[in-house]
């Protein structure tokens, strides 16, 4: 049997890859519908707007308390039964906040999705690198299964101002349902059968509860006050500095008492910090929180920027953001490449792309070439998305199988940090710009659009730690999927 016969993805990982992306679309999708449709929730339900920030800031807030006890969830029992598990807990929060009588039921339904959510992403991950088999076929995996969280953030506006434009403003909600039917009943059926990693009981983990009380409020702080950065107008005000110093702290003791109980064998951590002696492993964890900063920071400036300096519609802001799309969906041999070549390689030239997608950004005025624009989209949607797709097969490579968990739920928490402290420095730098260039508007966001690609070239140095070359012998199926 040839080499690329023994890699080849066989037909059972692509159709697990296809039901992981179908039930993943829902809550990937679902952030950036309702960000849309705020203004609209808040004249349906007679609720002034900082009120309604709070549909979004539940959502995120409890997404972030759900994410940390996955490891220990998918051990416990099983990454296929809490995945359908999250899925069903989106799907009846979906319909709850569809069925709201008023702002408050809105905002604790919310709560049920957010908590869905925030288990469902690390467990994809787990899955995928458990169907993958061997190291050598991750990549292309991770190219179908990046799909969503690459695309959604740009063709979500779009399906949001839609729905908020020609129906019920409960249609942001009930689109997520048959999503969730099929993708839980098509996962129950296709997923293979998985058993926690200890399946005696008296030998499956127990549960960190003092490491959980440390981490998942502290990762809730820290994004809270990041998320207020903008409406504050800064980094200066108190509802920015005591959750961002009461974060800080938490997530450092929660450091300390997990690096100290492993240095003295003691329990089951919450999250195994020991991931990070990995070299390939911190240098991926790096370049992902800088992926998170590089993807949802601009994707806040672009459509800012259609309708405030080229006066577009909301609607056809979020359509103009499709080429980035379109870009994403280009990158899927970006797969294949890092299998064949390693992730280092296919990383410095896919930031490459992204950096000359970004570029003409720096010099955007009010009679700037909407083709022009577009091709850079294109240009930057493929960089970016092939980026996604490698560091995160370099993440996993020299991992063992039961560490796979933890790294799941070690990358989101750094991209999802990643993407809200790009989104709160941009949003600063673009007031500070915008108040320093009154007028010229166009001015303001070229310089802000240079920050991002100052923080789209700092992704080059932790990338040259990850590994040069593909693996020359496969894995053998049993380190991962055993």
């Amino acid at each position: 049997m040839t080499t690329t016969a023994k890699t080849r993805l066989e037909p059972a990982q692509v159709r697990v890859a296809l039901v992981l992306v179908l039930g993943a679309i829902a809550p990937l999708l679902d952030s950036t519908i309702v960000n849309v449709a705020l203004r609209t929730l808040g004249r349906s339900l007679h609720a002034p707007v900082a009120d309604v920030q709070w549909v979004t800031t539940a959502y995120l807030l409890t997404f972030a308390l759900a994410v940390p006890v996955t490891a220990w969830a998918a051990e416990r029992i099983g990454a296929k039964r809490l995945w359908v598990f999250a899925l069903g807990l989106f799907l009846l929060g979906s319909v709850l906040c569809g069925l709201s009588w008023n702002l408050g039921s809105l905002i604790g339904f919310r709560v049920l999705q957010g908590i869905g959510g925030g288990l469902m992403t690390p467990v994809l991950q787990t899955l995928l690198v458990r169907t993958a088999g061997s190291r050598d076929r991750l990549g292309r995996l991770m190219a179908v299964a990046t799909i969503p969280a690459v695309a959604a953030p740009i063709f979500g506006p779009v399906l949001g101002g839609l729905i908020v434009g020609h129906a019920s403003w409960r249609w942001i909600f009930y689109v997520n349902v048959p999503v969730c039917l099929l993708g839980a009943f098509l996962a129950w059926r296709v997923l293979p059968a998985d058993t926690p990693v200890s399946p005696g009981p008296a030998a499956r983990p127990h549960l960190d509860v003092t490491g959980l009380l440390l981490l998942s409020p502290g990762l809730a702080a820290l994004l809270y006050g990041l998320a207020s950065v903008g409406t504050e107008g800064g980094f200066g005000h108190l509802r920015v500095v005591v959750p961002l110093a009461a974060g800080a702290v938490l997530v450092a003791a929660f450091v300390i008492r997990t690096v100290t109980a492993a240095h003295r064998g003691a329990g089951h951590p919450l999250i195994d910090l020991g991931l990070f002696r990995v070299r390939s492993f911190s240098a991926a964890s790096v370049v992902i929180f800088i992926t998170g900063v590089s993807i949802y920071g601009p994707l806040l400036l672009l459509p800012l920027y259609y309708q405030q300096v080229r006066g577009d519609s909301v609607v056809l802001a979020g359509l103009l953001m499709a080429p980035q799309g379109v870009g994403s969906l280009l990158a899927r041999a970006g797969g294949t490449l890092t299998d064949k070549f390693g992730p280092r390689p296919v990383l410095l030239v896919s930031l490459a792309l992204t950096t000359l997608g970004t570029l003409p950004f720096l010099f955007i005025g009010d009679g700037v070439s909407l083709v022009l624009l577009c091709l850079a989209l294109v240009v930057r949607g493929t960089g970016l998305s092939a980026v996604n797709i490698a560091v995160m097969t370099g993440a996993y490579r020299d991992l063992a199988r039961d560490q796979v968990p933890h790294a799941s739920t070690t990358t989101r928490i750094a991209q999802q940090i990643g993407a809200s402290f790009g989104t709160a420095v941009l949003a600063v730098i673009l007031a500070s710009q915008l108040a320093a260039h009154p007028g010229a508007a166009a001015v303001a966001y070229g310089h802000t659009f240079g920050w991002a690609l100052v923080f789209t070239l700092a992704g080059f140095v932790p990338v040259l730690a990850l590994p040069r070359k593909a693996l020359t012998v496969p894995v053998s199926v049993g380190t991962l999927v055993k």
